[in-house]
């Protein structure tokens, strides 16, 4: 059982609920406590030991009823098994039987075996004996029990690491491994055998193997599908976003975008998380010795009354300008994004578009949603050639007397302004009102000088200059951002 917790943690784990080796120690101790035979005790111990909240509630469902379900093998019993055993619970039904309607109780095919489910040529042959089966794994079919079967293929799929399939089209694979690993090999030997005798009695016993083994495959079949969405289909979405996460945003077509968001809200959770607790750290303050020494005499020296060093942390002041003209206004999309997914912790961020004229989008990304923002910012300022000296012109103008020692500015774009005057020297006077000027450029550094682009000038008037151009790229500064600011 211990092998299964563990299988059952990695599943968890793949989909992204967080369960760590002394909460697996935990639930093995539970699980000796409570037992496995109580089918809902057994569920509500692991939820309550592994989910902490309620998203991971809902993982946590999903995933047990996916991982502990045999419904392919409950709901058609093994051949030979009798009316009373398949009558046993209403649950089950005889999938390949056709008589019943799904969810209602199994009538006479339900007390048909697995390897028993042409009934019809059974009646054919009347009450005529027919010798037993000696392969393991016709023994099984005919003559087991439903909780063999069930038993038999989950160790079978663990033996051939069925939990390890990657792609679809290694079902097939998988279902002759795991039929393999159950003895079809000696199973095919004894048809063979039976079919090429003599005797009426063997013939007939040839056909109710192979009636069972062609049952068996159809259920490992579908047993090693639901491995597949079980293990691979967490693990495929794992690799499609760490796939995303690298590619260039300007290559995101737009099926990509809902994918992308998803991500960066992702992304921006995780951050919230991390700089949330490292502020709460930071409002309690260091402990202070003198101070906790000298109230606490009066208690013999123990430590009642903890006195500490208040550190205020202030949250990050940002300004963020995006060039949104054609080639950059993906980039600029998912920036913005960021930073607005953020709100919790960067709750100070004035954004601003240009292409040439620069204007303040701040209260129209606050107030709609992404898509409606941003279509309007483009049309209200991704027209018209680019002009990253007009930009700081109108910044200098209108924002300038707004910046401080604690603020942040960010520009996002490719700093090519088709020749015309940079201003650089306004940028340098933002370098030395505020906090920090960080330039980021979707560009590769190697395209930084060639042609129209102004890196040159406007480098050394930023204290951070970085490529920028996928969701990594972004997550980094971002997350470099707050570090900062703490």
């Amino acid at each position: 059982m211990e092998k299964t917790i563990v299988d059952f943690v990695k599943v968890l784990r793949t989909a992204e609920v967080k369960v760590s080796p002394a909460e697996t120690l935990d639930v093995m101790a539970a699980i000796e406590f409570v037992g496995y035979e109580d089918r809902a005790l057994f569920k509500n111990t692991l939820s309550m030991l592994l989910a902490k909240n309620p998203e991971e509630k809902e993982t946590f469902e999903t995933c047990f009823e996916k991982f502990f379900t045999f419904d392919d093998v409950m709901q058609a019993p093994v051949a030979g098994g009798s009316p009373d055993e398949a009558q046993d619970s209403d649950a089950f039904e005889d999938e390949n039987s056709g008589n019943n309607p799904q969810g209602q109780p199994g009538g006479k095919g339900a007390s048909q075996g697995a390897g028993n489910a042409s009934g019809e040529a059974d009646e054919q042959d009347g009450n005529e004996e027919t010798p037993p089966p000696t392969s393991a794994l016709g023994q099984l079919l005919l003559q087991g029990t439903r909780s063999d079967l069930m038993v038999a293929m989950a160790e079978a799929g663990r033996a051939v690491e069925v939990n390890q399939i990657v792609v679809f089209t290694q079902k097939g694979l998988y279902t002759r491994k795991i039929m393999d690993q159950m003895g079809l090999k000696a199973l095919q030997e004894e048809i063979t055998e039976r079919q090429e005798a003599a005797d009426r009695g063997e013939q007939r016993l040839a056909g109710k193997l192979k009636r069972a083994r062609d049952q068996l495959r159809d259920q490992v079949r579908d047993y090693v599908e639901k491995q597949f969405f079980l293990h691979a289909d967490e693990h495929g979405k794992q690799l499609r976003e760490e796939l995303l996460k690298k590619v260039k945003l300007s290559n995101l077509e737009k099926r990509n975008h809902k994918d992308v968001q998803e991500i960066v809200f992702k992304m921006a959770k995780k951050l919230v998380s991390i700089h949330s607790k490292r502020r709460k750290t930071h409002k309690r303050g260091q402990l202070d010795i003198r101070k906790t020494l000298r109230h606490n005499m009066q208690y013999d020296g123990v430590f009642f009354d903890l006195k500490w060093k208040s550190v205020k942390v202030d949250r990050p002041k940002v300004m963020c300008i995006c060039d949104v003209s054609g080639s950059v206004s993906n980039y600029s999309r998912f920036l913005l994004m960021f930073l607005y997914s953020l709100a919790e912790i960067i709750p100070k961020v004035r954004s601003f578009a240009f292409s040439s004229d620069l204007g303040e989008v701040t209260r129209l990304f606050q107030s709609s949603n992404l898509e409606d923002a941003m279509a309007k910012t483009m049309r209200d300022y991704g027209n018209g050639s680019t002009d990253y000296g007009q930009m700081l012109e109108d910044f200098k103008r209108n924002c300038m007397d707004d910046v401080d020692n604690k603020t942040t500015i960010i520009v996002l774009g490719d700093a090519r302004n088709n020749h015309g005057d940079p201003k650089a020297e306004i940028l340098r006077e933002m370098y030395e009102k505020s906090k920090r000027v960080i330039w980021l450029n979707p560009e590769p550094r190697s395209n930084w000088l060639v042609g129209d682009a102004e890196m040159k000038k406007y480098g050394p008037n930023c204290h951070q200059t970085e490529v920028c151009n996928s969701l990594t790229h972004l997550e980094r500064v971002v997350s470099n951002l707050l570090k900062y600011a703490a």
